[in-house]
């Protein structure tokens, strides 16, 4: 079955039970036959630094197997976090509510933890 979800995350808090969500998600689909995006904002998309002080392998080993990894740059611009401060897989979307009302439009089913 073809799956296409987009995971919403606007708080750092919220982070680790984001990954188990997706992470758990991919156990019952195949990866190839659908679409997964990882959307942050506010002051989520922190995680997405280069040095930010926990580890973010597990996001970039999700971003490897398929899933996108976005981020607001409304958000990073409040945050005065800029493009190259952030890990090389994370794409960066004007609008980030926008991003997932286009993805709800389009059919994928939206999650947040």
């Amino acid at each position: 079955m073809k799956i296409k979800a987009i995971f919403h995350v606007d708080e750092l808090e919220k982070w680790n039970l984001l990954i188990t969500n997706v992470e758990n998600l991919l156990k019952g689909i195949d990866i190839k036959d659908s679409q997964v995006e990882i959307v942050a904002n506010s002051k989520a998309v922190m995680r997405y630094r280069k040095d930010f002080e926990s580890d973010n392998t597990g996001l970039e080993e999700l971003e490897k197997k398929g899933i996108s990894v976005i981020a607001c740059n409304n958000a990073l611009n409040s945050l005065k976090i800029e493009k190259e401060m952030l890990c090389p897989y994370v794409k960066v979307v004007p609008i980030g509510v926008k991003e997932i009302i286009e993805k709800q439009l389009d059919g994928y089913a939206y999650v947040k933890p």
